[in-house]
């Protein structure tokens, strides 16, 4: 459709007119991203320094619950706990969990790392084949976005499994 009768600016403008008579504008969306806090508390032992001071800060979070849970703990550079999220709820006995809303809130939170961790309702803190795969998932993508997962709790009321501590980290 060029015409060098008609100047430049008006044949962008005419075939700017044309494409949108074939194809109706798409609308986008101008966006902000923010973490909302919810509610806090004290920790008391301000660093986590081993799957055990993980075990005791998420305990309370993960033993009264019914289903499955899947929890997020943003550390900072020191291994401070900066924000705790609820990534997932699942069901009795299973939680779909994916690499992008599981460190969704270290980037917004601009974390250091992450200890991931959920809970087994069965009691039962052994690490299915799934919690596995999950794992190695969220540790790749961690390194690809400079976000350390550090470990991978599986928490139960009396006992936990740290997939660090059995090497699958």
């Amino acid at each position: 459709m060029k015409n060098y009768l008609v100047p430049k600016n008006e044949q962008l403008r005419l075939l700017e007119v044309d494409q949108l008579q074939r194809h109706p504008a798409k609308r986008v969306n101008i966006v902000t991203l923010k973490l909302v806090k919810e509610n806090s508390f004290l920790y008391p032992d301000r660093n986590v320094r081993s799957p055990e001071d993980a075990y005791k800060l998420l305990k309370q979070f993960l033993v009264e619950v019914d289903r499955e849970y899947f929890i997020v703990v943003c550390l900072d550079t020191k291994n401070q706990p900066t924000a705790i999220n609820v990534c997932h709820i699942g069901s009795l006995n299973a939680s779909i969990v994916h690499p992008r809303e599981v460190l969704k809130p270290a980037i917004l939170s601009n974390s250091a790392s992450v200890i991931v961790a959920h809970n087994h309702p069965s009691g039962d803190s052994s690490p299915s084949k799934e919690d596995i795969e999950v794992t190695k998932r969220l540790v790749e993508a961690g390194k690809i976005i400079g976000i350390d997962v550090l470990d991978h709790l599986i928490v139960c009321p009396e006992n936990f499994t740290s997939l660090k501590e059995k090497g699958l980290i």
